[in-house]
């Protein structure tokens, strides 16, 4: 395992909201997985009890369910040395992320073009035009990107897959910036995704599903290759 970036937990900024009355260690968990999501916790980052019960106003108790969730999920790690960090995704464990990623989301476009409503396909075609507007805005992209796929999912209409989606997402979040930086790949993202929509319009399931694979594929072999120039 690399050494952490950090051997202490970063400040989380608490928000107020509607969570106060979940609880304890609810609450623990949803602060520190929006802390992740949102990169203000990154991968090697160290967590310790003390520190995440300061900054988000719990006890320790409700933190160690919440680690003890969040291990079992995958996304902290306890390192004999270290104690517990945030997991750092090696490339084995890419690779094996994008595979799964390519089956359930190719499974979710052969599903949307059988089971999207004409309603849930115009929102996709906007969801694609979204995204071709939000060029040149790293973050929106990135939104815009997320919520194409998050509404894609709903298409399958398939509750199970959508929930495995959910989880592997979540864990994706450790791989820190998008690739969505690269401009080139932005300009093929917008045909891929108008690709996966005009299959899922025409209700050609097969099509629709080798699309939305190709589109991951894609995806992949620019994080790969962005993983081994940066070591």
């Amino acid at each position: 395992m690399n050494k952490p970036k950090s051997t202490r937990t970063k400040a989380i900024a608490v928000q107020p909201n509607d969570d106060d009355d979940l609880p304890r260690g609810e609450r623990a968990y949803r602060y520190i997985r929006q802390a992740l999501a949102t990169q203000k916790l990154m991968p090697g980052d160290r967590l310790r009890e003390v520190d995440l019960a300061e900054m988000i106003g719990l006890s320790r108790t409700p933190i160690r369910e919440a680690l003890a969730r969040l291990e079992s999920e995958g996304l902290v790690v306890h390192d004999a040395t270290l104690g517990i960090m945030v997991a750092e995704l090696d490339y084995n464990m890419i690779t094996e992320l994008y595979f799964m990623r390519e089956v359930l989301e190719g499974t979710a476009a052969k599903l949307a073009a059988q089971h999207a409503s004409d309603v849930e396909i115009s929102l996709l075609e906007d969801m694609c035009a979204q995204y071709a507007d939000s060029v040149g805005n790293d973050q929106q992209l990135a939104r815009s990107n997320r919520q194409f796929h998050e509404l894609l999912y709903n298409c399958s209409h398939n509750r199970y897959l959508i929930k495995m989606l959910k989880t592997l997402h979540d864990t994706l979040t450790l791989l820190g910036n998008t690739t969505l930086t690269d401009q080139k790949r932005v300009k093929d993202t917008i045909k891929e995704h108008e690709a996966v929509v005009s299959a899922i319009k025409k209700h050609d399931p097969d099509t629709a599903e080798k699309a939305l694979r190709e589109h991951i594929y894609a995806s992949q072999k620019m994080r790969i290759r962005r993983l081994i120039v940066s070591k």
